[in-house]
């Protein structure tokens, strides 16, 4: 692309009372690829300057000074990069204008190249500052306490827990089942740790394969494989001095957890394709539904990551030895779909009676589920037991008349993967998207839970999906 088609897009506004000024100043820059707007005030430049990138501003205006102006702008949303045009015996006042908050100052008559570099680099600046802004927007745990809901005994031995944890600044694991809410565990540790102001990383070990888990951690040199075609700065780069949450980590290829096992013995490691040693301080939280210990004897896992990893432990509950929590989640996440939906629904007594029943084998994430499916097909603002799913309904009425035998976890989630599988006709990617799992971990369900093959009273095998 040439100079001018990568500058187009840089709205430039200039703020100026002599009309020759702004005239040829105008015509130059847009010449040179810049949407440029120009005014003659102060408060005209206040009533635009929010669609501006780059604002050029006199400090002699005829309404009121640039110093005026600048500080308004500072005091307002807008996020503008301000140049001041100073004249003969206004440097002083430039140099105020700059402590004040203006990214510098030209002296006029400025040859167009000085002016034209200048506004580049205080957008360039703006760029920079917008990319920190979301970064730390990204990866900044938010303060999530109020939504650790529950005050049931379970519960309140994981918050014991995390408050002894969290300070060590050890490497944790957190273990439970499938939905329970381990991410947010992780989140817990860090927001109460002295890393609460600095970034928290989350990676989902499980949804990347092995190569692009490898490049999203450590990063990688331009060139390094085909499709490298600049360098790409690794999360845990991204996460130093902060906390990088791995999740599902027992999903992780030995070649993986060899590189892993070395960060966390030396803090050091080299992006792919790389020679430099690169140090980074970052706290390791990771978490995983698997069964670790099984893994290791079976050499699909380290024993000694493992116990890198696992120098603490947290182990969340599952939903169905948290029942007094129910009643407070399902207000919860009723409010927060009232808001979204614009609705005023709420689930009566007898819904509310056979979801304390229900066994919940995907525990918060399907409770949730769960939640917003009935909100959004019942037709009443009071939500009676029909709205429910009829997966739920059935469970909860064989668990309260003992009409059959009580399933395991493991029938239950089968149950559970396969009533979502049918609601969405066999799609694997919106399935995945409702159990808020990855495609492939969802293959692997669905492999694990195959019934044999041959038909049984007419019904489908799950290879059918």
């Amino acid at each position: 692309m040439d100079r001018t088609g990568t500058r187009k897009t840089v709205r430039v506004l200039l703020v100026d009372d002599d009309h020759d000024f702004r005239r040829i100043m105008s015509s130059e820059l847009a010449r040179r690829g810049y949407a440029v707007n120009s005014v003659a005030s102060g408060a005209a430049a206040l009533t635009q300057a929010a669609e501006a990138d780059v604002i050029l501003l006199d400090l002699r205006l005829p309404d009121m000074d640039g110093i005026e102006v600048l500080k308004r702008l500072r005091g307002s949303d807008v996020l503008a990069g301000v140049l001041m045009l100073t004249g003969h015996g206004t440097i002083d006042t430039a140099i105020q204008a700059v402590r004040l908050g203006a990214y510098d100052y030209l002296e006029k008559p400025c040859p167009l190249d000085r002016m034209d570099m200048a506004i580049q680099k205080a957008h360039e600046h703006l760029r920079l500052v917008e990319r920190q802004r979301v970064l730390e927007d990204s990866y900044t745990a938010p303060d999530i306490g109020p939504a650790f809901i529950g005050q049931s005994p379970a519960l309140e031995k994981v918050r014991q827990i995390i408050a002894r944890v969290a300070p060590t600044d050890s490497a944790t694991l957190i273990l439970g089942e499938t939905g329970v809410g381990k991410e947010m565990v992780a989140s817990l540790l860090h927001a109460q740790s002295r890393r609460r102001e600095r970034p928290f990383v989350v990676v989902d070990c499980a949804a990347l394969h092995e190569q692009l888990l490898q490049s999203e951690l450590f990063g990688h040199e331009k060139g390094a494989f085909t499709g490298a075609a600049r360098l790409k700065h690794g999360l845990f780069e991204v996460g130093n001095t902060g906390t990088m949450f791995l999740d599902e980590v027992g999903e992780m290829s030995l070649e993986v957890q060899a590189k892993l096992l070395r960060v966390l013995e030396s803090g050091r490691f080299r992006r792919l394709g790389g020679t430099k040693e690169i140090s980074v301080d970052v706290r390791v939280i990771s978490a995983t539904n698997r069964d670790l210990r099984t893994a290791i004897s079976r050499g699909h896992f380290r024993e000694d990551l493992f116990f890198r990893l696992a120098s603490l432990t947290v182990e969340m509950p599952p939903l169905r030895d948290r029942g007094e929590d129910i009643g407070a989640l399902v207000e919860h996440f009723t409010k927060q779909f009232n808001l979204r939906f614009s609705s005023a629904k709420r689930f009566g007594a007898a819904a509310m009676d056979v979801l304390q029943r229900y066994r919940w084998p995907g525990n918060v994430r399907e409770l949730i589920h769960v939640v917003q499916q009935s909100m959004v097909l019942a037709d009443r603002d009071v939500i009676q037991p029909e709205d429910l799913p009829a997966t739920v309904t059935l469970a909860a009425a064989n668990s309260h008349t003992g009409a059959s035998e009580e399933p395991s976890l493991r029938e239950a989630q089968r149950r559970y993967v396969l009533s979502v599988m049918e609601r969405v006709g066999g799609n694997r990617a919106q399935a995945a998207r409702i159990l808020q799992i990855s495609e492939r971990n969802l293959y692997r369900l669905l492999r694990r839970y195959a019934r044999p093959q041959g038909p049984a009273n007419g019904a489908k095998t799950d290879a059918g999906f």
